[in-house]
């Protein structure tokens, strides 16, 4: 099952597997990209909304630290960055 999301004006890239996921867990949890951001950047991550933007729309790729600062934000393992399914299971526990 997919989290029903908003079309995308552009389509999704092919630079990294996990931006539109997530987005789409962003966006489950009524987070902002200006917040995640502003998160990421307290946690050390240099990123700016343009670059986020491109992450998310998997228009560049994510680095590993990247990964890791936004799965502890979500507060979920890494690997559910990379599955469809587990959005969803968040949506819901979150």
């Amino acid at each position: 099952m997919w989290c029903k999301m908003r079309s995308r004006k552009i389509p999704l890239g092919d630079k990294n597997a996990v931006g539109a996921n997530i987005m789409a867990i962003r966006k489950s949890r009524h987070i902002k990209q200006k917040d995640l951001i502003a998160r990421m950047q307290a946690m050390g991550i240099d990123i700016n909304p343009t670059s986020f933007s491109k992450l998310e729309g998997q228009l560049r790729m994510v680095s590993d630290k990247e990964l890791f600062v936004i799965a502890q934000i979500f507060n979920i393992k890494i690997d559910d960055l990379f599955m469809k399914q587990s959005i969803c299971l968040k949506q819901k526990e979150g």
